[in-house]
């Protein structure tokens, strides 16, 4: 511990700094600096250069963009992209078009007309120089309007060599599962890849786009992906699919020589398993639809046996072989009791609503036999039917809730719970799964936890749909070849953040995408500008970090991003 000491010598005082350490248990001097007479000192601090006046900060994004930045560094990510697509004679080429789209997506999504201000305040300014009229709408769809569908998948083919090869991932299970994403382009735009369909996000009033996504389960990295047109639902698309993923398992097969494919029942037909067992290589884990296997349900559950290990600790599992689709199959019936809390929670709260619905029903018909309704147009008993049946829509509830219409000159509701039919679900349906596979020798474990991991490609949907990180929208392209570039950046701003988040684990940091994205997003880069002093002319600047946490020390300390940091001082 430095400390100022005083001496006196010949009757004039002189200072010295002494640092102190405890050595041993005792406190001990371990260096002595001379700093002079106090005539010397005041003399000193006199002469020191005063602190020129500051004019301006200037703050911009730096952690987030400089990780991703650095992920696509080690797979070189642009120089791989240019390989395939040549670049134009001006600007920026299309790899690092491309790198900025998804290093956007990934940290702030924004429009591409508000692209070239998001970039102004982030680091990549140093790292991607460009300038302003390179980063507009037009400079950057002059560049990338053109690239071909061809393009997209000769890129994401070597780019998953590259990705399996550099970090190692684990193949030996990959999820495949489709969403959708709505838009806002008109009904009447030529465009063929939106179209009305099944929303998941409950937007069945506008058009959608389909993404159907190959995923690695170490950390859900995307190694395949396929826009198809929105109203085109899994089961078809998946049909015609399976060929495409032949040829990626024969090139990711190089690295993994058993590669299980994990998808749910909505991809399920005949032909999508025929193509499975005759082409592919894959084995799979899918499910089953429940109530299309009664015979499987009504198999008592004293007859289940308890699965082994802590993860599986409520799981129970009937295992048996049975006729799917053509070829016999290992079938096992899952009973879980977290599965059950959830779904008569959700039960429950759905009667509640429905009942809702009905009782409003009851009394406005109840005031029209009262008179009390002037104008309007008298129910009739069909059209109340068809009232009844859109209350009833949610799931189980025609299966729960017992009706009867009395016709009459304004037709009579009554309702009731049928609690028989209640009991009758919780005992047969309700906490269990059928999974199934042509894995025989697999353990009931291994088939319940693989078919789990197709929560990876779940996590990455509700990501990708995430308005602050990840975000698919907003998205307001026109054409085909545009939505399909948008997608493709969107994939591999996905791909950059899956492969930190994987990177940051392995060191011993385990953050949802949301959360890293958010904790790196608060690491930024402040840059003081200060008045020329003297003769100087040009602006002098001094670069430094916002204050940050210890958990963001860590996460710097981690990636290495010092590296990236501005000069302290110019």
């Amino acid at each position: 511990m430095p400390s100022l000491t005083r001496k006196l010598i010949k009757g004039r005082s002189y200072y010295y700094l002494r640092h102190c350490q405890r050595i041993d248990g005792k406190p001990k001097i371990v260096k002595t600096v001379y700093l002079g007479s106090a005539d010397q000192l005041v003399a000193r601090f006199a002469a020191a250069p005063t602190l020129p006046e500051p004019l301006s900060v200037e703050v911009a994004a730096f952690a987030d963009v400089a990780a991703l930045f650095d992920v696509a560094e080690q797979i070189q990510l642009v120089p791989l992209i240019d390989a395939r697509l040549s670049k134009r004679d001006q600007g920026l080429s299309r790899g690092q078009y491309l790198l900025l789209a998804a290093i956007n997506r990934a940290t702030h999504p924004t429009s591409k007309t508000r692209w070239a201000e998001w970039y102004q305040h982030t680091v990549l300014t140093r790292l991607i120089p460009a300038w302003p009229d390179q980063l507009s709408s037009q400079s950057f769809w002059n560049h990338c309007n053109e690239i071909t569908e061809a393009d997209i998948q000769a890129i994401e083919d070597q780019l998953s060599q590259r990705v399996v090869e550099r970090f190692a991932l684990s193949l030996r299970m990959l999820v495949y599962d489709g969403t959708n994403f709505f838009t806002y382009i008109n009904t009447t735009n030529p465009a063929t890849l939106p179209a009305r369909g099944h929303n998941k996000q409950k937007r069945t009033d506008l058009r959608q786009v389909n993404l159907g996504m190959l995923v690695s389960t170490d950390f859900h990295v995307p190694l395949f992906h396929k826009v198809y047109t929105g109203n085109v639902n899994d089961v078809t698309e998946f049909k015609t699919i399976t060929e495409e993923l032949r040829v990626r398992y024969t090139q990711l097969a190089r690295h993994c020589e058993h590669i299980t494919l994990i998808f749910d029942k909505g991809n399920n037909s005949p032909d999508a398993f025929a193509t499975l067992d005759e082409q592919t290589g894959f084995h799979f884990i899918g499910s089953l639809v429940p109530t299309q296997h009664t015979d499987l349900l009504a198999i008592p559950r004293r007859q289940f046996h308890r699965l082994a290990g802590e993860r599986l600790k409520d799981c129970l599992a009937y295992r048996t072989r049975k006729v799917v689709f053509g070829q016999e199959r290992t079938v096992l019936v899952t009973y879980n009791e977290n599965l059950l809390a959830g779904q008569l929670q959700g039960i429950e709260a759905n009667l509640d609503k429905t009942r809702t619905k009905l009782r409003e029903l009851q009394a406005s018909l109840r005031r029209w036999r009262e008179g009390r309704v002037q104008g309007g147009r008298k129910p009739t008993l069909e059209g109340v039917r068809h009232q009844v049946e859109r209350a009833l829509s949610a799931q189980f509830m025609k299966k729960l809730i017992a009706y009867e219409l009395n016709p009459g000159r304004i037709p009579d509701l009554t309702f009731h719970t049928d609690t028989q039919a209640y009991g009758e679900l919780m005992r047969t349906q309700l906490g269990k799964t059928i999974l199934f596979s042509d894995l025989e020798d697999c353990l009931d474990e291994d088939i319940v936890l693989g078919y789990r991991a197709q929560s990876t490609i779940e996590n990455a949907f509700r990501d990708m749909k995430n308005p602050h990180f990840l975000g698919w929208s907003p998205m307001f392209h026109w054409t085909d070849p545009m939505i399909r570039v948008h997608a493709f950046y969107c994939v591999l701003a996905l791909l950059l953040s899956s492969l930190l988040q994987r990177t940051l684990h392995q060191k011993g940091h385990d953050l949802s995408l949301p959360r890293l994205l958010e904790l790196l997003g608060q690491i930024q880069e402040t840059t003081v500008l200060f008045a020329p002093q003297g003769q100087e002319k040009k602006l002098r600047t001094a670069a430094c970090l916002t204050k940050i946490s210890e958990e963001q020390q860590a996460l710097m300390h981690a990636l290495d991003l010092q590296r990236y940091q501005a000069k302290k001082a110019s």
